[in-house]
């Protein structure tokens, strides 16, 4: 049978984003395109109640050439739904009905719940969560949800309105944005939160975050860093760093913010709310680490739909971090029993000098990562073939494996034979 293609559209409150997946038999599938465009439709609604004729007007050009895309691909079918502008404004199902047609394809408009459950499913998808206590959030334009989960198991989902579009109309109208503007926001936020949580005090030491202004997060952290990782997605980000992010956000007025290095231009006006937003909840839940998960609703827009329309079984996330590395292993045909007995022998050095040079948990886990990927390049060129495992070991989809993490492991298998680190390297 020949793969088959499926399209996701999410219309969001800031921006409307369509992906493009080959799917394949084993409910797999591969990333053809994704795009997105900023349209604003969340703007003035608070105010009027309705989607502006502007916003209107950039939708309508961004689904149109979405819809041109999908075309031109061979797309078999167009999953499509509507978030928080569209639930809450008046002209909404009018806008719902007119841009079906546009698209070809029924719109449809989804709960904050639903939001929450899709977002739920990305995340346990890409995230070792095993035995772990951890929160899901999906920051929108409009809306932010959260899911409660323990493991694999999710307990609860929340849907508040404090959406980053939304929230800058509200509270941050003059700019740079005033002291006094922050604390009423970072009440506003305490008390919304508070009161759909029933004053229950929760403990998350862990938020996996998806949506735009988490992957702006993201960004603008590894550029603090200066770290070479080209995603973010699977990145450890620290309630510090985030910290430091809002500070320095503050400080700025718009202008200077569309230059901070990996913020783009376009969200610029609206990132101080959004990583106020996100600083505000960590300290909530007393969460320490954010991860940043650079798939999301979209992602789960794909495996809802590859299941419901029958287009593959569904597709399960590898069970450990070594189950994937050893899979992508096999993919780039590697020998098995040669990468098998590298890594053993690998790990027995190292854990008897682990206690004598302070080596930790997790530098093991990238000693063994390296160790089974190690002549991966063989699947390109016998020649410089270290240097051909670490392009693919650096561009790896490992789950449970932190960017830091296979880029660490990928120049352990780029000097595992001939010339050692020089300066240039």
């Amino acid at each position: 049978m020949p793969p088959k293609r499926l399209a996701a559209i999410d219309i969001g409150t800031n921006s409307i984003r369509c992906i493009v997946v080959e799917c394949n038999q084993d409910g797999s599938f591969s990333i053809l395109d994704d795009e997105k465009d900023t349209v604003r439709l969340g703007e003035g609604i608070a105010e009027t109640g309705e989607i502006s004729a502007a916003a209107i007007a950039r939708a309508e050009a961004a689904l149109t050439r979405m819809h041109k895309l999908v075309t031109g691909l061979k797309v078999k079918a167009i999953d499509a739904v509507a978030t928080s502008a569209m639930r809450k404004s008046t002209n909404g199902p009018r806008l719902v009905k007119r841009f079906s047609e546009l698209l070809g394809s029924e719109i449809r408009v989804i709960t904050g719940d639903e939001e929450a459950a899709l977002a739920a499913q990305s995340a346990l998808r890409n995230f070792d969560t095993n035995g772990k206590r951890f929160g899901v959030i999906d920051v929108g334009g409009g809306s932010v949800e959260l899911i409660t989960a323990q493991g694999t198991h999710v307990e609860e989902f929340y849907s508040f309105e404090l959406g980053a579009v939304v929230m800058t109309e509200r509270f941050f109208s003059i700019d740079p944005p005033r002291v006094t503007d922050f604390r009423k926001f970072q009440k506003h936020i305490r008390d919304t939160v508070k009161k759909q949580l029933d004053g229950d005090r929760l403990i998350l030491p862990t938020l996996i975050g998806s949506g735009g202004t988490i992957n702006a997060i993201g960004q603008m952290a590894l550029q603090l860093r200066r770290n070479p990782v080209e995603s973010v997605h699977g990145l450890e980000v620290l309630r510090s760093e985030v910290v430091h992010l809002l500070a320095m956000l503050q400080r700025r007025d718009l202008k200077e913010r569309r230059d901070i290095p990996g913020l783009s231009p376009d969200r610029a006006d609206i990132i101080v709310a959004g990583v106020s937003l996100v600083d505000t909840l960590m300290e909530l839940f007393s969460a320490n680490t954010l991860l940043i998960n650079g798939h999301g609703i979209r992602e789960g827009m794909i495996l809802e739909a590859i299941k419901r329309r029958g287009m593959g079984p569904e597709a399960q996330a590898p069970r450990s971090w070594r189950e994937s590395v050893i899979s992508f292993g096999q993919s780039c045909q590697m020998d098995d029993l040669h990468s098998l007995q590298v890594a053993t022998l690998s790990l027995e050095l190292f854990d008897q000098l682990a206690d004598t040079f302070g080596l930790k948990k997790r530098d093991r886990v990238i000693l063994e990562t390296a160790a089974l990927l190690h002549d991966t390049g063989y699947y390109i060129s016998y020649h410089s073939h270290h240097k051909h495992s670490c392009h693919l070991i650096r561009h790896a989809d490992l789950f449970g494996i932190t960017p830091r993490e296979r880029e660490m492991a990928a120049v352990i298998a780029r000097y595992h034979r001939k010339s050692l680190p020089k300066r240039k390297h």
